[in-house]
């Protein structure tokens, strides 16, 4: 196991336990709602955007006790867009993380309920987390809540986009906002703990903007060229959707050198920080190179 490899492994068993402890038992009725919300928050995972968090507040020098209620809040609300982009509404997807989505293992009804509670039971989370001070928590509330929409217009844009033909402009809109968003704001989430000075968050912005298109871009790839036992979702349901993507406006070569251009840059932004990075530029190469 690689030090990126246990530094994942570490964040997962924290952040999941964190979960399991912040989500209702799911013999706490309404049962179905509580067990459907924790069947999609622990069923695994990499817990990307949570490690971020961490990764980011503990380089600017913060505890881990203080990031990690913040680490989990942010993966319930990705777990909520997860449960209602998989709806037969939106994406209509059987898969997720290998195993049946939310609305096949329970219905329709139940998992939007699910996606609901995850959203708001994370802002409570966060509100009521007192290893932070009540400034840090108003403006991560900000933070979260102004990215949260952000991944909700760019889903929007996302279905209205679907058998168009779009420019690339504006399919960097798409997902500077679906994708893009909580991806950056996990990193602004950390920095904001540690307390980061100015030029610290803008440098950290900027990377970890590149970093969700980078995600994106690698995203798409993986859904043209993996299987979907390799993805744990259904493969090829960007081309069946006619969706809008970075490889159907690319090709795959070119996306491909796209990715490696934005790794770079995402590379160069970390420059721009005296501190120990290393662990940063590691995740740039892991999303570079991901295969699921």
């Amino acid at each position: 196991m690689n030090g990126l490899e246990k530094f994942f492994a570490e964040c997962a068993k924290a952040v999941d336990a964190e979960l399991d402890a912040l989500l209702p038992p799911a013999e706490t009725a309404p049962q179905n709602l509580h067990a459907a919300m924790r069947w999609s928050v622990l069923a695994g995972g990499k817990r990307f955007r949570p490690a971020l968090v961490l990764a980011v507040g503990q380089m600017f020098g913060a505890n881990r006790e203080n990031i990690l209620k913040t680490a989990a809040a942010i993966e319930m609300i990705h777990t909520y867009s997860l449960i209602h982009d998989d709806l037969p509404a939106m994406d209509n997807d059987d898969l997720r993380r290998g195993r049946l989505t939310c609305h096949k293992k329970f219905n329709e009804a139940t998992a939007i309920l699910a996606g609901d509670v995850l959203q708001t039971l994370a802002f409570r989370t966060i509100a009521e987390d007192v290893n932070l001070s009540d400034k840090i928590r108003v403006k991560l509330i900000i933070e979260i809540a102004k990215s949260a929409a952000k991944m909700v217009d760019g889903q929007q844009l996302d279905l209205e986009a679907e058998g168009k033909q779009i420019s690339v402009a504006d399919l960097e809109t798409i997902h500077q906002n679906k994708t893009g968003a909580m991806i950056s704001v996990s990193a602004r989430a950390g920095a904001i703990i540690a307390e980061a000075s100015a030029s610290e968050f803008a440098a950290i912005t900027d990377y970890a903007e590149k970093l969700g298109l980078l995600f994106q871009i690698t995203d798409d790839l993986l859904d043209a060229t993996q299987t979907t036992e390799t993805l744990g979702k259904t493969a090829g349901k960007d081309a069946q959707a006619e969706k809008a993507t970075y490889v159907s406006l690319y090709g795959l070569d070119e996306a491909s050198n796209l990715a490696k251009k934005i790794a770079a840059e995402a590379n160069h932004d970390l420059n721009k920080i005296d501190r120990e990075v290393n662990l940063l530029r590691e995740l740039v190469e892991f999303i570079l190179n991901r295969k699921n």
